[in-house]
């Protein structure tokens, strides 16, 4: 699109001879013969450079220049002053009130079309500059929002880890699961783990022997619930509870749970001759039940844990209790699901604490084959 230039003259010869230059050149002109005109069509269609005469009746060229400068808006809008006076002497004062280039009358044609070729190319550079400028400000302040939004992110997932596996904790934090911390209701397979004889052993062992201990004991076992996508729900001293199917349902829940079990029981059986050789008598033995629970954040401010409330999670711990060393039992509801998986031997039925009638246990002793 052709610039636009605003001619501003009282002299009606003077204006016709510079429309038919600019216009020769191939710019677009409108036209002003007093100041306030000049002034209402410097707002009525935004020019892109003004070529104003000095010397006007009511309104001269310096008042007119002085008011366009005081918009902010038209701050760099070109302005060159024509005059038939002493160009040094009105040269300061076109300066003082605003003007960018003088253009002395008669005016020289190839002058005047250099001077305004110029003016126009430093206007596009300076709003150039203007929009990148602009785009650079919103830019940071996308960015600050993205620091932000990734630094709420990181403290998020931090906090997600505690509980659920790096996958699952990601997943959560970008939208690929629901917000597990609300309250909600689900079926889940929950597993209870804890070490027999580890209270004896705390009494009679040094602080340090303990601390050796859980560590190895703890590392041991997180790699294999991270291994097998389980959920956290707390540890205390030797006493592991996960469960799955949960923040994410999983189709392959109990398989996970029992792949998992028998996975620690073989690496536990691998520590024991371990602990024995420094004195320790030391085992393993977890119960696993399934059914439902309301999940979601227990705590406060400041400290919140993932918990599992509901009588699932009760019976996954007194079977555990009930399990002798080396044994994994499992409810007769999960022994259901995964019967075509495993091989078992009955138990009996367990009088437990909290459960008004026996319960169906069963010892699980490792997967069919063929």
């Amino acid at each position: 699109m052709a610039a636009k230039i605003l001619v501003v003259d009282d002299t009606v010869h003077n204006v016709r001879m510079l429309v038919d230059l600019l216009i020769a050149k191939g710019y677009s002109t409108v036209t002003a013969a007093s100041g306030p005109e000049a002034l209402a069509k410097v707002e009525a269609e935004r020019p892109d450079l003004v070529l104003l005469d000095i010397m006007m009746p009511g309104m001269d060229g310096y008042e007119v220049c002085r008011r366009i400068r005081a918009n902010p808006e038209y701050g760099i809008l070109p302005v060159v002053m024509v005059t038939a006076l002493d160009p040094t002497r009105e040269r300061i004062k076109g300066l003082e009130a605003g003007a960018d280039d003088f253009l002395t009358k008669p005016v020289n044609v190839g002058e005047l079309v250099a001077r305004v070729r110029s003016l126009l190319r430093i206007k596009d550079l300076y709003g150039t500059v203007q929009a990148q400028a602009a785009e650079l400000a919103d830019l940071n302040a996308n960015l600050e929002e993205r620091v932000r939004s990734q630094v709420a992110q990181l403290e998020r997932l931090g906090r997600l880890k505690r509980f659920f596996s790096p996958q699952l904790a990601e997943l959560i934090v970008t939208g690929g699961a629901a917000d597990p911390l609300k309250s909600h209701r689900r079926e889940i397979t929950v597993v209870f783990v804890d070490l027999r004889g580890f209270t004896a052993f705390a009494e009679t062992a040094g602080p340090e022997e303990v601390m050796g201990v859980l560590h190895q004991y703890h590392a041991e076992m997180g790699r294999l619930i991270l291994e097998a996508e389980g959920t956290l729900e707390h540890f205390a001293g030797d006493g592991l509870m996960v469960f799955f199917n949960d923040p994410v349902e999983m189709r392959d829940a109990e398989e996970r749970a029992i792949r998992m079990a028998l996975a620690m029981r073989g690496r536990i059986e691998a520590l024991v001759p371990e602990w024995r050789r420094s004195g320790y008598d030391l085992h393993f033995g977890m119960g696993i039940a399934q059914g439902p629970a309301t999940l979601g954040a227990i705590g406060f401010e400041g400290r919140w844990d993932y918990g599992a409330i509901g009588s699932v999670s009760n019976l996954a711990a007194r079977l555990c209790a009930e399990a002798r060393p080396g044994e994994i039992l499992i409810s007769s509801r999960v022994l259901y699901k995964i019967e075509a998986l495993i091989t078992c031997e009955p138990k009996g039925e367990l009088s437990l604490k909290g459960f008004a009638r026996p319960v169906p246990a069963f010892n699980v002793l490792g997967l069919k084959t063929g």
